[in-house]
C-alpha cells in the first residue's frame, strides 16, 4: 500500500502524543494511579547513586555569585537587557518559579526547578521567561551538576536583588531537580488560559470562596490579573483578592505590601505592541525555535517593543536601583485609568515632572510616564494595606528589612527545615514558617523504653494508629509535618477530628510520663510505640522479623508551631484508617491516591500499609469496614485473600458501605468501603493485591509491610540523610 496516498504512516505508532488516546481517555471514570508514578527514577539522567549534597559540596559558591553579579549588566544582542541590567527580567523569573507555591497542598514553588517544563513554561504569566532561564545557561553549562537549575533560578533572583542594592536577607542551596513536569498539581479546571475567574469562586466577589488548593485567580497567572478582577480595574476588589490569594501563599498583609511593593521597585511591564500577534507558547511553537516561545513577528520584539503582560512602564523614577521608588510615586501623585499600547488597563499619573519619570530602555534621552497596575493601587486603596504602606513610606530601613525577610520567605518556604540546606548564607536565626524541631536524643536504651510501653496496657490498634496520625501529616510538596516534632500533641493537631482527640489523649496520658522517666522525646516515645505494636502483631502471626527503629526526634513546643499555618494540613479524609471526615465531590478514592503521594508512597506501597492497617485493627472509631479477619491484630494477608476470594460476592447496602456475602448460603462476613472495594475494581490495585493474596506471600506481605511502615515513621528524618 502507498501510504503518501493514504496519509497514514505504515509503522505502529507506539511512541505516538498526540492521537492515540490513554486509558483514562477511553474510561474518564477510572481510577487514575498516574498520580504515584511521579518522577519515576527511570526519567533521571543522573542515575540513582547521584547525590546533590555531596555536589553541593565541590561548588564554589562565591565563583557562583560573581558569574552572577557579572550576567546582570552583560546585555547581550539576542535578548538585550532593559536598561543593561537583567535585574528585572531575573526576578520575575525567580519570583514565578518560587510563588506558584501555595499552602494549602503545599504543591508548586521554586524548589524543583518545574519551571522548566509545562504548563509553567508556557503559562501567559511566565511569557519571555524562556529568555531568562536561556540566559542562565552559560552558568549552568560551566558548574553543571554542582547546582541545580531550582537553586540556580532563585539564586539569580536573589542576586539580581543584591545588585541593585538591596541587603538581603540569605540564601540555601539545597533544591534538587525534576526531570518532568509535576502532574499532581492541580491548577485548575480551566481548559483555556485566563478563562475568568468565575469558575474557581463560589462567589467572585467573595475571595474566600476560591476553589481550595488554588490561590491564582486565573489559569495561567501567578497571583491575580494585573488588570483588575476579571480584568476590570477596581483596586479595592483587587485588593480582597490579593489579600486572599498572599494568603494562600502563608504571607500576611504586611509581607504582601512588602513584597507588592519591592517586587515593583525594580524593571518593568511590557506592552509596546500588539499581544495579538505573538507566536506560540513554547510546548507549541515549532522544533526550530528550541523552546523559545511568544514570537513578535512585529517591529524587533526585543527591547522598547518586548510585549509580554501587555501593560507598558516601569514603576519607579529608577528601575534598576533598590530604593523606596515605589512609595514615593504611588503616594506623590494622582492616578488615572489609562490603556497600555497593546491595549491593557493600567493607573498612570495625572501630573508628573518630566525628570521623575523613567527613562526609555534603550534610549536614556528619552522618558516614558510610569505606570502602575490595579493591585499596585490596591496598596494606597484598601486601608490596611495603605497604613502598612505609609509606613514603609517613612522607613525605608524597615520596608528593605521586611522585604529581604518576605523575600528569602517566598523563595524557601517550600525547602523544608534546614537539614536540608546548605551553603555558606543560611541564616543562623530560626524562623517559626520553617517548623524547627530541636533534635532529639539517640543514644538511650532502646530496649527499655520499649518494655515500659509494653507494660502500659495500651492495645497494638492504639499504639498504631497514634504513631501513624503522628506521621501522615507529612508533605513531600514542602517537607512539612510527619511524626518528628510531636506536634500531634500540641494545638491544632490535637484536637483535630481525624486524630480521634479522647482517644489520642488518653494513649499521650499513657506515653508522655514514659518519654519523662528515660529523658526522651515525646515524638521517638510515639513512634516507638507504633514500632511495638507492630512487631507484636508480626509475631502474633508467627514471625520473627524486627521492626528498625531509629531514635532521634525532637519535640517542638507551642513557640516553635505556626499553629495558623497548620491547620492546612489537617486531614479531611485518610483512606488508611478507613475514615471520611463527611462526603466531598472528590471521591475518597482520590483523596486516598493525593495523601499516597504527599507522603512520597507508591502504589505497592499504599496496597500493603491499607491490608496490614486494616486487619491490624486501626479503623477509625473502631469501625470494622475492611476489616476481613477474625484475627483482628494478627498481621495476615487476610484482608487481600477475602478480597480476591471468588466463593465471596459483594453487595451496596447504602451510604458507601458494601458487604461481603457467601456466595453458597448468602450468609454476610464482612463490611467495607470504595477505599476497600477498589483494590479489587482497579485492575492495577488488583494485581498488587493478587500478589499479597497468594499462598506463598504471607511473608512477602510481613516484610513489605514494616518496610513500607518503617518508611512513614521516618518521613521527615532529614538528620539520617
Amino acid at each position: 500500500m502507498d501510504s503518501s496516498k493514504t496519509g497514514k504512516c505504515p509503522f505502529m505508532h507506539g511512541a505516538n502524543t498526540a492521537s492515540e488516546k490513554s486509558v483514562i481517555d477511553w474510561w474518564p471514570n477510572s481510577l487514575n494511579l498516574d498520580i504515584l508514578h511521579q518522577h519515576d527514577t527511570k526519567t533521571n539522567p543522573l542515575g540513582n547513586d547521584f547525590n546533590y549534597q555531596e555536589e553541593l559540596k565541590k561548588l564554589d559558591v562565591e565563583a557562583l555569585k560573581k558569574d552572577l553579579h557579572n550576567l546582570m549588566t552583560d546585555s547581550q544582542d539576542w535578548w538585550p537587557a532593559d536598561w543593561g541590567h537583567y535585574g528585572g527580567l531575573m526576578i520575575r523569573m525567580a519570583w514565578h518559579a518560587a510563588g506558584s507555591y501555595r499552602i494549602a497542598d503545599g504543591r508548586g514553588g521554586g524548589g524543583t526547578g518545574n519551571q522548566r517544563f509545562a504548563p509553567l513554561n508556557s503559562w501567559p504569566d511566565n511569557v519571555s521567561l524562556d529568555k531568562a532561564r536561556r540566559l542562565l545557561w552559560p552558568i549552568k553549562k560551566k558548574y553543571g551538576n554542582k547546582v541545580s537549575w531550582a537553586d540556580l533560578i532563585i539564586l539569580a533572583g536573589t542576586i539580581a536583588y543584591e545588585s541593585m542594592g538591596l541587603k538581603t536577607y540569605g540564601f540555601a542551596f539545597g533544591r534538587e531537580d525534576i526531570w518532568g513536569p509535576e502532574k499532581d498539581t492541580y491548577w485548575g479546571a480551566e481548559k483555556e488560559w485566563l478563562a475568568p475567574s468565575d469558575g474557581r469562586y463560589g462567589d467572585v466577589n467573595k475571595p474566600s470562596t476560591m476553589e481550595n488548593p488554588l490561590a491564582a485567580v486565573q489559569m495561567g497567572l501567578i497571583y491575580v490579573n494585573p488588570e483588575g478582577v476579571n480584568g476590570k480595574p477596581d483596586p479595592l476588589k483587587t485588593g480582597a483578592q490579593v489579600r486572599e490569594t498572599f494568603k494562600r501563599m502563608a504571607m500576611n498583609d504586611e509581607e504582601t505590601v512588602a513584597l507588592t511593593a519591592g517586587g515593583h521597585t525594580v524593571g518593568k511591564t511590557h506592552g509596546n505592541g500588539d499581544a495579538s500577534v505573538l507566536g506560540p507558547d513554547p510546548e507549541t511553537a515549532a522544533v526550530e525555535e528550541q523552546g523559545f516561545g511568544w514570537s513578535n513577528p512585529t517591529r524587533t520584539g526585543i527591547g522598547r517593543d518586548t510585549v509580554t503582560s501587555g501593560l507598558e512602564g516601569a514603576w519607579t523614577t529608577h528601575p534598576t536601583k533598590w530604593d523606596n521608588g515605589f512609595f514615593e510615586m504611588l503616594f506623590n501623585h494622582e492616578w488615572e485609568l489609562r490603556k497600555s499600547p497593546a491595549g491593557a488597563w493600567q493607573w498612570e499619573p495625572i501630573n508628573i515632572k518630566e525628570e521623575d519619570k523613567p527613562v526609555d530602555v534603550e534610549d536614556m534621552t528619552t522618558r516614558h510616564n510610569p505606570m502602575m497596575t490595579d493591585a499596585d493601587m490596591a496598596m494606597k486603596m484598601d486601608p490596611i494595606y495603605k497604613e502598612i504602606s505609609l509606613k514603609f513610606k517613612n522607613d525605608f530601613n524597615y520596608f528593605s528589612d521586611t522585604f529581604a525577610r518576605a523575600w528569602f520567605k517566598l523563595t524557601h518556604r517550600d525547602m523544608g527545615p534546614k537539614d536540608r540546606w546548605f551553603g555558606p548564607d543560611v541564616p543562623k536565626e530560626d524562623l517559626i514558617w520553617q517548623d524547627p524541631i530541636p533534635k532529639g536524643k539517640k543514644d538511650y536504651n532502646v530496649n527499655a523504653a520499649k518494655a515500659k510501653i509494653a507494660a502500659s496496657g495500651l492495645s497494638i490498634s492504639d499504639m498504631v494508629a497514634t504513631a501513624w496520625d503522628s506521621a501522615r501529616t507529612y508533605r513531600g510538596s514542602d517537607f512539612r509535618g510527619g511524626a518528628n516534632g510531636a506536634r500531634i500533641r500540641l494545638a491544632p493537631q490535637k484536637d483535630w477530628e481525624g486524630n480521634e482527640p479522647t482517644r489520642l489523649a488518653h494513649v499521650l496520658s499513657v506515653l508522655e510520663p514514659i518519654a519523662a522517666e528515660f529523658g526522651i522525646s515525646v515524638a521517638d516515645t510515639i513512634v516507638l510505640a507504633g514500632t511495638l505494636g507492630v512487631e507484636n502483631a508480626v509475631k502474633n502471626a508467627g514471625f520473627n522479623i524486627n521492626v528498625p527503629f531509629t531514635p532521634g526526634r525532637g519535640d517542638a513546643t507551642d513557640e516553635m508551631t505556626d499553629a495558623e499555618s497548620f491547620e492546612y494540613l489537617e486531614p479531611l479524609a485518610d483512606g488508611y484508617r478507613n475514615w471520611l471526615k463527611k462526603d466531598y465531590v472528590v471521591s475518597p478514592e482520590e483523596l486516598l491516591l493525593d495523601r499516597t503521594q504527599l507522603m512520597g508512597l507508591t502504589a505497592p506501597e499504599m496496597t500493603v500499609l491499607i491490608g496490614g492497617m486494616r486487619v491490624i485493627g486501626t479503623n477509625y472509631a473502631g469501625t470494622k469496614h475492611g476489616v476481613f479477619t477474625n484475627n483482628v491484630g494478627v498481621l495476615t494477608n487476610d484482608f487481600f485473600v477475602n478480597l480476591t476470594d471468588m466463593a465471596n460476592y459483594w453487595k451496596p447496602i447504602g451510604n458507601g458501605v458494601y458487604e461481603i456475602c457467601d456466595r453458597k448460603t448468602g450468609k454476610c462476613k464482612f463490611t467495607a468501603t470504595k477505599i476497600d472495594l477498589v483494590f479489587g475494581s482497579n485492575s492495577i490495585l488488583r494485581a498488587y493485591a493478587e500478589v499479597y493474596a497468594q499462598d506463598d506471600s504471607k511473608e512477602k506481605f510481613v516484610n513489605d509491610f514494616v518496610n513500607a511502615w518503617v518508611k512513614v515513621m521516618n518521613l521527615g528524618r532529614f538528620d539520617l540523610a
